[in-house]
């Protein structure tokens, strides 16, 4: 028996220009190829897809119910021509998954609607530029409507609510709550497999980082393996210190200032250095003093600690890029805290004395920065160290009957985290999609006054999608659409069908954070209007091909 040859790779294609229709009917066949596969997970029901490798088919397959999970695994789809509207699709499903943490199946469904309307209207002669025009306009007016129907979200109850709408584990979604009740939209939330079969959480006081005490012999608490300061002096220095005889002059002013519990930070310590410190803790009467390495995988990271690290005690850290080391230290370079703790992986500050307004100043420039950027891992960054500022912290500890279940929910709890932030951030929606019917009331009026047949289509066609997600829902859950929808209309309230209950929900029962409903409508009309005016799609032959002789 002749052996089964694997599947290729590698196709080669040759180059080719596609112009209208056929863009279009092209474009739309992937976007609804990309997204027909990941309908069916929008909802608390969601059905579940299989994903495997072409290159690896006898693997089990992948069992996924995340849009953008399921997006991100996709790199091509059938033909070139099909491949281009797919990618397109992929492209603002991931950037909605990456960016939120939620909202990519509503923002998938919300394409398919808008184009396939904008598609329908143009070939019975519609203008492309005119509509998106209008498309953007409507969209405003939308946005509007969501803004009317925004609420804060407060307590842990109402935050339970949220996280189950987009996690819909109950369990899961009752601790989120209650962290996010107490740490904020900032706060920094640390999620960690554990090896017990339960979900557990654990709560941290003020800030702290991972980087630990330089030596175990400068623990004093053997049973929890940590020290204690209370009321320390703290010195922030990025270098590296090879010589006993440069502390000492640091040692001498704690000294003569009255200092009696002392915390270094610094970027590297030698053998000699930390022997020298150790022996301090023996020598000096009422002193007591231990080091941290500084915080930081890279430069970075280093820098912003230093710089936070600052800020919240009050202290000049002594920088290498100056020139500086331990003999140039003043008085102004001690900082202050009411505590101070480390442990041989971590250190953290408690109440730390620097100035509240230079803090506040501080915090508001870091949060103007996270606003303005869509770097996915910068804005991860800058939260985080807003969090340490702002002194929430807590760890959510995952536990399961196997490896791939914990590994699973600690991916759904970190999802389900992002888009948590940003309902504490920017307030919460009624959930299972009417927050977009609701908000329809404020594109009625444009749709009848507008006079010019594209404004018309523009402002018709986004009515018409915003009860897509809806309709989706409804459909996963086993419901006939356009029967839930009329239970809805006739009980005249601004609710919802809970498709878990099996009922009309009131007003506040199902929630959705405000922020990823948004960005999915803004991300979904952006990239409809751009999709409709691509009128020509040109491929390039492969490298390879192009190489060849010939």
């Amino acid at each position: 028996m002749s052996e089964e040859k694997p599947f290729p790779t590698q196709k080669t294609y040759q180059p080719g220009i596609v112009f209208q229709p056929e863009a279009h009917r092209h474009i739309g066949a992937g976007i609804n190829k990309l997204v027909a596969a990941i309908r069916p997970t929008l909802g608390p029901t969601p059905r579940t897809v299989a994903m495997t490798r072409l290159d690896d088919v006898r693997k089990t397959p992948e069992v996924l119910d995340s849009g953008g999970i399921i997006a991100r695994k996709v790199i091509e789809m059938g033909r070139r021509d099909e491949d281009m509207g797919a990618m397109l699709a992929r492209a603002l499903i991931c950037a909605q998954h990456e960016r939120m943490g939620d909202g990519s199946a509503t923002a998938a469904v919300l394409l398919q609607a808008i184009y396939s309307g904008g598609v329908h209207y143009l070939a019975s002669g519609g203008n492309a530029m005119r509509l998106r025009h209008y498309l953007e306009r409507a969209l405003v007016a939308a946005l509007d409507g969501l803004d009317e129907l925004t609420e804060p979200v407060a307590g842990k109850d109402e935050l339970a609510k949220v996280a189950e709408s987009i996690c819909h584990d109950r369990p899961l979604s009752k601790l989120l709550g209650e962290i996010f009740d107490i740490i904020g939209a900032f706060g920094q939330l640390d999620v960690r497999k554990d090896h017990s079969r339960i979900l557990r959480r654990e709560y941290i006081e003020g800030m702290f980082w991972n980087s630990g005490l330089v030596s175990r012999d400068m623990i004093t608490n053997q049973k929890e393996l940590q020290t204690v300061y209370e009321e320390p002096a703290i010195v922030i220095a990025d270098f590296q210190i090879t010589d006993p005889r440069q502390i000492m002059p640091m040692l001498e002013l704690a000294v003569d200032h009255k200092v009696e519990k002392l915390l270094l930070i610094a970027g590297e310590l030698s053998g000699d250095a930390i022997a020298g410190l150790t022996m301090a803790n023996g020598k000096l009467k009422n002193f007591e003093v231990m080091a941290v390495t500084g915080p930081g995988m890279n430069p970075d990271d280093r820098q912003d600690a230093i710089e936070d690290l600052a800020v919240v005690t009050g202290g000049l850290p002594l920088l290498k890029v100056t020139g500086q080391n331990l003999r140039d230290i003043r008085w102004e370079n001690f900082g202050r805290a009411r505590r101070a703790w480390a442990s041989p992986h971590n250190f953290g500050i408690i109440g730390g004395k620097g100035d509240p307004r230079h803090l506040r100043r501080h915090v508001s420039n870091l949060q103007t920065q996270y606003e303005r950027t869509d770097d996915a891992e910068n804005r991860g960054r800058i939260r985080a160290r807003i969090g340490k500022l702002m002194g929430g912290s807590a760890t959510l500890w995952i536990g399961g009957l196997s490896e791939s279940e914990i590994e699973a929910r600690k991916e759904l709890a970190e999802a389900t985290a992002d888009a948590m932030r940003a309902a504490v951030r920017d307030g919460v929606l009624p959930g299972g999609g009417m927050s977009y019917l609701n908000c329809r009331r404020r594109l009625r009026p444009h749709l009848n006054d507008a006079a010019d047949p594209d404004e018309r289509a523009a402002y018709r066609i986004l009515y018409e999608a915003l009860a897509e997600p809806a309709r989706t829902i409804y459909e996963n859950a086993g419901y006939e659409p356009g029967e839930v929808l009329g239970w809805i209309a006739q009980a005249g309230n601004r609710g919802g069908f809970d498709v878990i209950r099996e009922n009309l929900a009131e007003c506040g029962s199902l929630l959705d954070a405000a922020a990823v409903q948004k960005m999915a409508l803004k991300n979904a009309v952006m990239t409809a209007g751009m999709a409709l005016t691509i009128d020509v799609l040109v491929h390039h032959r492969t490298p390879e091909i192009a190489r060849s002789p010939g």
